[in-house]
């Protein structure tokens, strides 16, 4: 099977896939709240609040989230994507709110949520737009906020698909502007047999802002002067 487009080409390719898919169909849906965001919720004692469902895709995860009493927002890159989930929506008769929005480019405004859930979004991000991803989220998220993310492990076997991580890469992109709770080893559910080896992290926004990379650099040479 191909996997996410977002991995090797570029974005607008999902807009096509959406467009084209039957998205019950797609290797990553999953009709049930994903199991580790499920243990995550109750182990922090999270019943409510505002929660991002970040590439929102098919919609389900955010449909569950929102049947448990979350306030949710969900969005995506695709404009299609975010079409048929606001059908499914209505057709569940839940309250859920949709936007298109691209993550390296995302007009959301700061401090809007509470919590981020993630499963799909930055493994297919190339290297060096990692850092627009971290720098996004913490600024979405309020203080001492939650971001809930799931990738490919770098213990899957073969280059199909997502980006692969490893925990110490992974955690190096947010380290000393989220506090790192926990990283587990785990399964991606969906349509995909057997289930891809993964990787669950929770993190927790802190009071400080991203630093770009320049602007570290730029300090440095003030000091040394």
């Amino acid at each position: 099977m191909s996997g996410p487009p977002g991995a090797t080409g570029p974005t607008g390719d999902w807009e096509t896939l959406y467009a084209t898919s039957d998205v019950a169909t797609l290797p990553w849906y999953n009709p049930a709240l994903d199991t580790d965001i499920e243990r995550a919720l109750k182990a922090h004692r999270l019943r409510s609040g505002r929660i991002l469902d970040l590439g929102t895709g098919p919609a389900t995860q955010a449909m569950n989230l929102a049947k448990r009493g979350f306030d949710v927002l969900a969005t995506d890159i695709s404009s299609s994507a975010i079409a048929k989930a606001k059908a499914a929506a209505k057709a569940a008769g839940l309250s859920i709110e949709f936007r298109v929005d691209n993550v390296l480019k995302s007009t959301l405004e700061a401090n809007l949520v509470d919590a981020i859930m993630d499963r799909g979004v930055f493994h297919v991000l190339p290297k060096d737009k990692r850092p627009i991803y971290v720098r996004t989220v913490h600024r979405v998220l309020r203080p001492g906020g939650w971001l809930f993310l799931k990738c490919f492990s770098i213990k899957e076997p073969g280059t199909w698909g997502p980006f692969r991580l490893a925990e110490s890469e992974l955690l190096g992109y947010f380290r000393g502007t989220f506090d790192i709770l926990s990283v587990v080893e785990t399964v991606f559910q969906g349509n995909v047999a057997p289930a891809p080896k993964a990787l669950f992290a929770t993190f927790r926004r802190r009071e400080a802002s991203p630093e770009p990379s320049s602007q570290k650099r730029d300090r440095k040479r003030s000091t040394r002067s």
